[in-house]
């Protein structure tokens, strides 16, 4: 369903040049959950951008489906993929109703029935008829990015990217979205890319994961693997001493990749 090889992203020229991807190549089966994982910084979220086409600068190959594509998307690209960005906060306009946040993508491809197309999406999500003519600030974070989910699922995508959808909610929230994309994704048999810098959280949705540090690909490995310990490269093994929390005598023998 996704392939992408030899990526190269470049930001800025001369003394302010920053190579930030730097030949990264991977493959997502269709209905596969693909996790991308690394500290800040590392290049993740980068990749994830230029596949949802918000970055035009990038140097390589991407395909979707076996279609390959341009800088420039057509507009049928964004029914087939869509996006959930980190900020449930930054994400949503503070001045439109759910109903309204929620039926605008649907005006724009001209998709029809907005009303049940919103009820629908908002039971999905675990949100009620209650909450369709709310604002933003009348929700909570996780409710926020419930909507944010439900905008991105009214289009029926079949590749959804989430940008650490959970690293702004509560602990005790994210777990709760995690079950909710979990769910989803294999209700509707989605293909779904997760950038995290979390291995436990990638470990409870992904099926394979995509280690980068530094914008280069360090290790790739399956979720069987990073459970059982099969892990090859130092870098990797740090990350997950970090997902169990704070250790500060293994913080201390932390290494740069």
């Amino acid at each position: 369903m996704l392939q992408v090889d030899n990526l190269h992203v470049i930001f800025g020229h001369g003394l302010d040049l920053n190579h930030a991807v730097k030949n990264v190549s991977f493959t997502v089966g269709q209905g596969e959950s693909f996790g991308l994982v690394g500290e800040s910084g590392s290049g993740k979220s980068t990749v994830l951008n230029c596949i949802a086409g918000l970055i035009n600068t990038w140097q390589g190959e991407i395909e979707i489906d076996g279609e390959r594509l341009s800088h420039r998307r057509p507009k049928s690209f964004y029914r087939k993929v869509q996006m959930v960005f980190q900020d449930p906060y930054g994400s949503l306009h503070p001045r439109h109703t759910v109903d309204r946040t929620l039926k605008e993508s649907v005006n724009i491809h001209h998709l029809g029935d907005a009303n049940l197309r919103v009820v629908k999406v908002l039971g999905e999500v675990g949100l009620g008829p209650q909450f369709r003519f709310r604002y933003p600030h009348q929700l909570s974070g996780g409710q926020r990015q419930r909507v944010a989910i439900a905008r991105a699922l009214i289009l029926e995508p079949e590749i959804l990217l989430l940008d650490e959808p959970t690293s702004a909610l509560d602990v005790s929230i994210q777990a709760e979205i995690l079950n909710l994309l979990q769910d989803i994704s294999k209700k509707r048999n989605l293909t779904s890319i997760l950038v995290s810098h979390d291995l436990a959280v990638v470990s409870h949705m992904c099926d394979n994961i995509l280690v980068m540090s530094q914008g280069a690909t360090v290790e790739a490995l399956s979720c069987d693997q990073l459970r059982s310990g099969d892990i090859k490269q130092r870098y990797t093994r740090q990350l997950l001493v970090a997902s169990k929390g704070y250790d500060r005598a293994a913080i201390d023998q932390f290494q740069d990749y």
